[in-house]
């Protein structure tokens, strides 16, 4: 199976020639031109320090639909009681250099390097990526950030200092894009914490079909309010 290097156009190919383990390109660039284009075809970006930039297409594919949002009963309890505030785009520096510096399990140093976090910022001050905070008693606790584009949002990364604070994040994000009648999120890799939250594997093609759909759709972009 042929890896595609990228040049200088923001360009993708077909994201069904990506390997078995889903991987499609490497090279090209971060510039928000290249980053739209990939989401819009289907790939995202995900490397570490010192290696160049690989694009990917996971097949299958884990999405959320919003209207399949389970939430455990002992979640539940912690949303009754408001222990945490919601917020949308305020702290969005603060959430992905957390999102940044948070240890993962079996990885040695982060995925999101500065380049990355550079990026994504980037695509924040065009109005195209998000972020959701959590808050306790005035001090960030927990949070996420992703990409919008029509009624799809691509989820990126999420930390907490704070049990459940990004547990409660999240649901609160995904209310809020059902009342705005997005079609899904786009989780990108299967973890058994998301398949808890409702998530489920889907094939690459039905992926790439649902993603058409919701890029009819305009984008909503500029800072975000919650509505729920």
């Amino acid at each position: 199976m042929a890896i595609y290097r990228l040049f200088a156009e923001p360009l993708f190919p077909d994201p069904e020639h990506a390997d078995p383990d889903g991987l499609l390109a490497v090279g090209g660039d971060l510039t928000p031109e290249r980053l739209i284009s990939a989401y819009s075809t289907g790939v995202f970006p995900w490397y570490a320090e010192n290696s160049p930039i690989l694009w990917w297409s996971t097949n299958p594919r884990l999405v959320l639909f919003p209207d399949q949002l389970h939430v455990s009963r002992s979640l539940r309890r912690v949303l009754n009681r408001e222990c945490y505030s919601v917020t949308y785009d305020t702290a969005f520096d603060d959430v992905i250099r957390q999102c940044a510096a948070t240890p993962r399990p079996d990885q040695d140093g982060t995925w999101l390097v500065p380049e990355m976090v550079e990026a994504y910022t980037e695509m924040h001050r065009l109005g195209l990526c998000h972020s959701v905070e959590a808050w306790r008693d005035g001090e960030l606790a927990g949070g996420l950030y992703g990409i919008s584009l029509g009624r799809a949002f691509f989820g990126e990364s999420m930390f907490f200092s704070e049990p459940d604070a990004s547990k409660v994040a999240f649901v609160h994000l995904v209310r809020t894009l059902a009342a705005w009648d997005f079609q899904f999120i786009d989780c990108q890799q299967t973890t058994s914490h998301l398949k808890r939250f409702g998530a489920s594997e889907i094939s690459r093609r039905r992926f790439l079909d649902l993603l058409g759909q919701a890029l009819h759709f305009p984008t909503l972009r500029g800072n975000w309010k919650a509505t729920t």
